[in-house]
């Protein structure tokens, strides 16, 4: 399966919208086979790695493209990141080419970038891009033919690298082309569909959603940075079809003002907030678009797997679902003894097929350490089969060992939820020597706030005695980060308060650490 997405259909097709531009596939394709002559004559060849420190654009694109034109890998980097942070990237994957603007959200990128060069051996060359939301390198003829293959090195995506510092998650060529091709027929893009892309691109569910348009004879619209109106207002401009992103960014559009989203047809969300169900009534009271939940990470790609649309409110609601094609295969095992476990039993969510990483580029004892003897992706998930989906439950590392059972905390949290003084609640874990794990749970009071002994009173009346918090604290909001999928929840900075809260210096491991990260 060639990765060229852009060589079957209408040349004429609009491919991409940024601001004033309409850009078609046909212009989107002799710009990229012009990048593909610029890298080329910087000496650049397959197998090589070239980093790109941009905004989502169409420079952007044209150089993916250019990367699967010539065989190289495309190492996208976070517009957020800072020299040290990019360094660590660039170092990582040993790029020897660098693009960067040369002014974007008030950050020197090509000072960064020239500092980087002169003090790393392997870094030639760094190219400043003027605007990014059009085309560079115009001057240039395209090159002639296609050198890519389908098992080439295109593209990575940076873990999360919350328990040290980032991997980079790296994929094949054939293999981004397939699961494009997957998540496209899954979520019913076809051609002159629309999909708005508010997700950078150098992260891994704003790259899918993007290539899947692609793939689908869809258009996309670029939004490099995401406000809430703005993206309702394209929504309503561009009779955007498909729109996927974080429970909170769905959950800001849905409440973003006096916009039409009457074109919205097919979405899903990744819950990182807490407000999954809260945005599928939302949707679907208002504009009658049926979302759901979906699965996915760095190593795995976004959208794995999808919830069905045709379930009720609560299915589609869960995290998890059905895999997007049969050639990506999941098990449930044992944590500890790795034997494959019966539906509704909760254990290690296993990944096989297309869709995993070629590897962590250039750390072979991390990617030797993510893969079963089997050759099976430990996603370091808890989760439990049912029949042919799966539901995710928490990170291993989050979930809760207590007096001797595995407890999900999300079973707490939506316990505490139902009470009228809690308007949301997170639990996390702190192991105490001699004792074990303990939970503690913090909570955003409603407009009817309900004190800490009534709270632990509620939960010795409603819970097994053993999920009761040691704790449940107040907090005004919960310690948030925003990454390239969404904000998360930084459960990290809440064990630290829960373990400040009883009486510790500093947290202890509130479960088993792994050894490789989800993005």
């Amino acid at each position: 399966m060639a990765f060229d997405l852009l060589e079957s259909g209408d040349a004429d097709l609009v491919a991409l919208h940024h601001g004033a531009r309409t850009i078609t596939r046909g212009e989107l394709r002799l710009a990229s086979q012009r990048a593909a002559s610029l890298l080329h004559e910087l000496g650049v060849r397959r197998g090589d790695a070239v980093a790109v420190w941009l905004p989502d654009g169409g420079v952007w694109l044209q150089l993916l493209f250019a990367a699967a034109q010539l065989g190289v890998l495309m190492v996208p980097i976070s517009t957020r990141f800072k020299l040290q942070e990019a360094r660590h990237v660039i170092d990582t994957a040993k790029a020897r080419v660098l693009i960067v603007p040369q002014r974007f959200l008030d950050f020197d990128y090509t000072g960064a970038g020239r500092e980087m060069q002169a003090n790393g051996a392997g870094l030639q060359h760094v190219v400043e891009v003027s605007q990014f939301d059009g085309f560079e390198w115009n001057a240039y003829e395209p090159y002639p033919g296609w050198e890519g293959r389908d098992t080439d090195l295109l593209c990575t995506f940076t873990t999360s690298g919350t328990t040290g510092r980032p991997k980079l998650a790296v994929h094949t060529a054939g293999g981004i082309a397939r699961h494009a091709c997957n998540v496209g027929r899954i979520n019913d893009m076809h051609m002159r569909d629309v999909a708005l892309c508010a997700l950078p691109l150098y992260g891994v569910l704003g790259f899918v959603q993007a290539i899947a348009a692609l793939a689908s004879g869809a258009s996309c619209v670029l939004l490099p940075v995401f406000k809430a109106e703005a993206a309702a207002a394209l929504i309503e401009q561009y009779r955007v079809t498909h729109f996927f992103g974080s429970d909170a960014m769905l959950d800001m559009v849905l409440h973003a003002g006096d916009f039409s989203l009457a074109t919205w047809r097919r979405g899903a969300f990744a819950e990182y907030a807490g407000l999954g169900q809260r945005v599928i009534e939302k949707a679907w009271s208002m504009w009658g678009v049926r979302l759901t939940g979906l699965y996915g990470m760095s190593e795995c790609f976004a959208m794995t797997a999808l919830r069905d649309p045709a379930g009720d409110s609560h299915q589609r609601g869960l995290p998890g679902g059905s895999p997007v094609s049969p050639e990506i295969l999941f098990r449930v095992v044992d944590p500890v003894t790795g034997a494959v476990l019966p539906d509704r039993q909760h254990g290690e969510l296993q990944l096989s097929g297309y869709n995993i990483m070629a590897g962590y580029l250039n750390n072979p004892a991390a990617t030797t350490q993510a893969f079963t003897a089997d050759g099976w992706f430990r996603t370091g998930d808890l989760a439990y089969a049912d029949g042919g989906a799966f539901c995710y439950l928490a990170r291993i590392r989050d979930s809760l060992r207590l007096r001797g059972y595995l407890v999900d905390p999300v079973e707490i949290e939506t316990f505490l939820t139902q009470h009228p003084g809690v308007e949301s609640a997170q639990v996390v874990g702190v192991h105490l020597d001699g004792e074990g794990d303990v939970a503690v749970a913090f909570v955003c009071h409603s407009n009817t706030p309900a004190t800490e002994p009534e709270l632990l009173a509620y939960c010795k009346q409603g819970i097994a005695g053993f999920k009761v918090p040691r704790r449940i604290l107040p907090v005004d909001s919960f310690p948030q980060q925003e990454g390239p999928n969404g904000v998360k929840i930084l459960k990290n900075v809440l064990r630290e308060m829960a373990a400040q809260s009883l009486g510790l210096a500093q947290t202890l491991s509130a479960t088993r650490e792994i050894n490789h990260e989800a993005s």
